[in-house]
């Protein structure tokens, strides 16, 4: 069997993107996608989350291999740092989707990407999240996301990265919010 290299830009297989698109136009019923990680307490703080299953195209699917990874709370806030903490992980979380997104975004409108390059800030402050003062709340005040941007056109470059913005699923869960519904077996 002979491989072909599919066209790429950016690392972005382009043809397949709008494949994907045009699929999903012509049945919405696989737009229907159902994301799943699943976690384990370790000791202390610390637990391990393994995501390798999930809901997407009608049907149920893995990804290539398991990946896991552990998450903590750093010793002056009673962990022992064996991974990171749950709220840099949605930093992460935020940072990774933006960047895919404009990779995808940049491919399919033929701009080309030199580099790409993000830091994402968030404060938070313990007053809430330890119960002290009811008026402060659990999570982030506030987020900063600064992008660095390199190609050969820089109009063009923000374009792309404004529709990476507001495509955002991360962002918008952020921005937003979503229902969460909870259920707990403590038998």
């Amino acid at each position: 069997m002979t491989l072909t290299e599919q066209p790429a830009h950016n690392g972005v297989d382009v043809e397949t993107l709008f494949a994907t698109i045009d699929a999903v136009k012509a049945n919405p019923q696989i737009a229907a996608f159902r994301f799943r990680a699943d976690n384990q307490w370790l000791s202390g703080t610390n637990s391990r989350t393994t995501i390798y299953t999930f809901y997407g195209a009608m049907q149920e699917l893995t990804h290539v291999e398991p990946r896991s990874y552990d998450a903590d709370h750093p010793a002056v806030l009673t962990g022992k740092d064996r991974g990171s903490t749950p709220v840099e992980f949605l930093l992460h979380a935020l940072a990774a989707c933006l960047t895919a997104g404009l990779a995808n975004i940049a491919a399919a409108r033929g701009v080309r990407l030199t580099e790409v390059t993000s830091t994402v800030e968030g404060d938070i402050d313990l007053m809430g999240l330890l119960g002290l003062d009811p008026a402060v709340r659990n999570g982030y005040q506030g987020i900063r996301v600064s992008f660095r941007l390199r190609g050969d056109d820089p109009d063009a470059l923000r374009r792309a990265f404004d529709q990476s913005v507001a495509r955002s699923a991360v962002l918008d869960v952020l921005s937003n919010g979503v229902p969460v519904a909870i259920d707990v077996d403590a038998g």
